[in-house]
């Protein structure tokens, strides 16, 4: 090679390393064993995963079309079925949720305490002193701005 050294493999841009240190180099450099077997078994899992959702995706196309027939032949029968349930359930849902919120806000007039009730006192004394504070600002500024309109039109 570059002196006859056998040991020396040549580098461009520069003279020729050592061949054990160059490997000592990028032996220290590379995954540790225990990273090789975690990418190893994230490839496999994923892989198999993968496969999996082929599996699935082709046999639910292959059912659709099989049953395609099935289901025209019988949707006169499920699609009133599908209206009338999903209509069942909203408006039951409504119920529920318009009872709910009815008796909490009984029990908040009341003053028993229900779940939530201190998150809205917090609230509401947070607008308070927040528009208390807003209506003394406006207050000072507001005498502010009248004297300074009082200076530019002295008979104003």
């Amino acid at each position: 090679m570059a002196d006859g050294n056998p040991n020396q493999i040549p580098i461009y841009g520069g003279g020729g390393h050592n061949a054990a240190a160059l490997l000592r180099q990028l032996r220290s450099h590379g995954p540790t064993s225990a990273q090789l077997f975690g990418f190893l078994a994230f490839f496999i899992s994923g892989g198999i995963l993968l496969f999996l959702t082929g599996v699935t995706v082709t046999a639910s196309v292959l059912g659709f079309i099989a049953f395609l027939p099935l289901i025209i032949i019988s949707s006169p029968v499920w699609v009133p079925v599908v209206v009338l349930v999903g209509g069942f359930l909203t408006v039951a849902g409504s119920i529920v949720g318009t009872a709910a919120v009815v008796s909490w806000t009984y029990r908040y007039l009341r003053g028993m305490h229900p779940v939530g009730s201190d998150q809205v006192d917090y609230a509401r004394t947070r607008i308070y002193d927040t528009a208390a504070h807003v209506k003394d600002y406006a207050r000072e500024y507001g005498g502010y701005l009248q004297s300074r309109v009082k200076d530019a039109a002295p008979g104003a």
